[in-house]
């Protein structure tokens, strides 16, 4: 099955006061097969404050993987024992893990592409926890800080590693 219905699915209404602007910053990233048959195969969260969320999922269909992403991201799955998991068990870990995220501190979910927060919308089924904002980063980081990052750690093109570098590139 593709994850089709991500495509301008399941958009909960977002105040403009609640774009962004917190100190509380949560980075995201995923992994897909493809642009034109696209379905999640990792999703990433890192906080500022050093928490991480991520799953990888075993029920994606390996036939719509691009031939970039068979060679460059499925290699580097598995690196994290016990993360991966069906597409259910893997929305109900995430959404457990992000009503853990104290909501008083008002988090932020940061994105700096628009198909990692379709994917996420299509994962979690429905709204953001309350107290929970959303903010695009694409424009705010810095390009030495994140080649700095891969440089040091690698990973790039897998979810966690790219969730970690966008962190690192906002920061300072």
């Amino acid at each position: 099955m593709t994850d089709t219905g991500f495509h301008g699915a399941l958009r909960w209404p977002l105040p403009d006061e609640q774009q962004g602007g917190s100190n509380n910053r949560f980075f995201i990233d995923t992994e897909f097969t493809d642009f034109r048959q696209c379905q999640l195969i990792s999703l990433a969260i890192v906080g500022e404050n050093g928490d991480e969320f991520y799953g990888e999922r075993t029920d994606f269909d390996p036939a719509l993987c691009s031939d970039f992403v068979r060679a460059v991201v499925l290699p580097q799955l598995g690196q994290f024992e016990g993360r991966a998991m069906p597409f259910a068990a893997l929305r109900e870990a995430l959404r457990g893990w992000l009503v853990s995220v104290p909501r008083d501190t008002g988090p932020v979910l940061c994105y700096d592409y628009e198909t990692d927060l379709n994917l996420f919308r299509f994962l979690m089924g429905g709204p953001l926890p309350g107290g929970w904002r959303i903010e695009n980063i694409a424009g705010q980081r810095d390009r030495t800080r994140l080649a700095a990052y891969y440089a040091r750690h690698g990973g790039e093109h897998h979810a966690l590693h790219d969730a970690r570098a966008n962190a690192y590139a906002c920061a300072g």
